[in-house]
C-alpha cells in the first residue's frame, strides 16, 4: 500500500547530505516550507546549492539556512528583498556565491530539468551582463541566449492539502514554483497544512500527482514568515 506520511519533521529530511542541490518553493511568504528549512538547518547538512525565487527574509526560513552558514551558493531572481538581510551581508563578504536568473528564465531552466529538456535558447538577458560567457545563437534574426535546465537532489514545498499517495493541491499564489520544482526533484518533501483520505481530493483538482512526490509531513498551523519577520524571531528559537 502506498503510503507516503511521515510522522515528524526529523524522519522527512534524514537523508540530507553535504553538497546537495535544493529547491525551495515560495514567493516570498506564500509557499514557503518554513517547518521544513528549519528541519534541514537542525539536520545539520552543509554545502548546499540552494535554488529559490528570492534569498529569504528576517532570519527565519532560507535566511536562517543562509544564515547558518549552510548554503555556499543561490541560484535565484531576488536576492535582495525589503527585509533581506543576510543574504546581502554575506555576498557583499565574499562568504556566498550568487547565479542570478531572470525570474521567467528560472522558471523555465526548472521546468526545463522536470520535463527531461537539457537546455533552451531564449532572448531574455541579451546583451546584459547576464549572458556574459554563454552561447548565443541566431533564430528568426534575433539573438537568444543558452541556459541549461536546473534539477536538484531535493525539493522542499508547502501545499494546502496532499493525501497518502503524494497528490497536492496549494493554496492560490502559494502554488507558485512548487508544482515544477517538484518535477525536477530526485526526492521531494512536502509539508501540508491537512492530509486527507485518498478520494478526498477531486482528481480533475490535482495540481502535483504522487508520481513526483516522495514524503508528506502534516504542518496543521503553518508559520508566517512575515509573521516571524516582524516579530523579529530568529531560528533556532
Amino acid at each position: 500500500m502506498i503510503n507516503k506520511i511521515v510522522g515528524n519533521l526529523t524522519d522527512a529530511v534524514s537523508d540530507f547530505f553535504d553538497g546537495a542541490i535544493l529547491m525551495i518553493g515560495g514567493f516570498g511568504d506564500a509557499g514557503s516550507p518554513i517547518e521544513l528549512i528549519h528541519a534541514v538547518i537542525d539536520h545539520g547538512a552543509k554545502d548546499l546549492t540552494v535554488i529559490s525565487n528570492n534569498a529569504g527574509s528576517g532570519h527565519v526560513g532560507l535566511a536562517a539556512l543562509i544564515e547558518h552558514k549552510r548554503v555556499k551558493k543561490i541560484i535565484c531572481s531576488f536576492p535582495k528583498t525589503a527585509n533581506s538581510k543576510v543574504f546581502p551581508d554575506l555576498f557583499f563578504k565574499g562568504e556566498i556565491e550568487l547565479e542570478l536568473n531572470p525570474q521567467g528564465t528560472l522558471a523555465e531552466r526548472i521546468r526545463a530539468g522536470g520535463a527531461g529538456i537539457p537546455a533552451f535558447y531564449t532572448p531574455t538577458s541579451v546583451n546584459t551582463p547576464l549572458a556574459a560567457g554563454k552561447e548565443i545563437r541566431i533564430i528568426n534574426g534575433k539573438e537568444n541566449v543558452l541556459e541549461f535546465a536546473l534539477k536538484a537532489d531535493f525539493t522542499l514545498v508547502k501545499c494546502k492539502s496532499a493525501d497518502r499517495y503524494g497528490n497536492l493541491i496549494y493554496n492560490k499564489t502559494a502554488r507558485n514554483f512548487a508544482p515544477i520544482m517538484c518535477m525536477a526533484s530526485k526526492t521531494t518533501i512536502v509539508q501540508t497544512q491537512k492530509i486527507v483520505e485518498p478520494g478526498g481530493i477531486n482528481p480533475e483538482c490535482v495540481v502535483t500527482p504522487g508520481i513526483f512526490v516522495s514524503r508528506v509531513i502534516e504542518i496543521p498551523n503553518p508559520a508566517s514568515e512575515t509573521n516571524l519577520v516582524l516579530e523579529n524571531k530568529k531560528y533556532p528559537w
